[in-house]
């Protein structure tokens, strides 16, 4: 706070002041020590901003899905910064096959593991980097797949996982019903927070892995609804 007063050449107060504004009009949500935008119908942020924030709890978040990954072999990553960790982790020792819509994940992998690579077609989407439309919807809607690790915008338990783009909300949901296993993965910034497109339910999840934010009362209580909460 007092560096972003000093940098800006306001009061502490005013930045509390224009936080508190900011969070009632509903465009950023504050927590202990920060707060962060709300990604809505008009506004996400990028790949370069996620790839910035929350590194260490992001890192602990993909260590600890990919160690539930049982003895899946054909796996869906999504889109993001998060997903792309979870790749990174992925085990060498046993063929896997791994279907995404990122073209970073995709890369990565090809040029760093020994899994069989199927990158989705479709139009790209330079914020995220990821493509979508019918395209990737449809070879979405051919495969059968072990497991889905999933991240979202928003998840709250009034109205399940969703994201700001309907097109990516569609690929999100292609991926949810092609899998048999799905694990949702983000940050406890992401909890209680609801945007434009809703792409699925809560108890379509086995598992929710997030990190320590997210209060153990509201990780029970998310845990009701079906999937078992981990906060690492």
């Amino acid at each position: 706070m007092a560096k972003l007063a000093a940098e800006l050449a306001v009061s502490a107060e005013t930045i509390r002041r224009d936080l508190r504004l900011l969070e009632k009009h509903g465009l950023l949500r504050r927590t202990h020590g920060g707060a962060y935008p709300v990604e809505t119908a008009k506004f996400e942020t990028d790949l370069a901003i996620r790839t910035t924030r929350g590194v260490p709890e992001k890192r602990r978040i993909a260590a600890a899905a990919v160690a539930l990954i049982g003895d899946a072999e054909t796996i869906f990553i999504d889109e993001g910064f998060t997903p792309q960790l979870i790749a990174e982790a992925l085990p060498t020792d046993r063929p896997l096959t791994v279907v995404t819509a990122s073209l970073n994940t995709a890369a990565w992998l090809s040029t760093n593991s020994p899994a069989t690579v199927l990158l989705l077609g479709g139009r790209v989407r330079g914020r995220t980097l990821a493509t979508v439309d019918h395209w990737a919807s449809g070879m979405l809607a051919g495969f059968v797949l072990d497991l889905a690790f999933v991240g979202a915008n928003g998840i709250s338990r009034e109205v399940g996982l969703t994201t700001p783009d309907p097109a990516v909300a569609d690929v999100k949901a292609h991926a949810v019903r092609a899998a048999r296993r799905r694990i949702f993965v983000g940050m406890h910034t992401k909890f209680g927070v609801r945007t434009f497109c809703r792409f699925a339910e809560i108890s379509d999840f086995e598992s929710l892995v997030t990190d320590t934010g997210l209060p153990a009362s509201e990780a029970h209580r998310y845990s009701r609804l079906g999937p078992q909460v981990l906060r690492v």
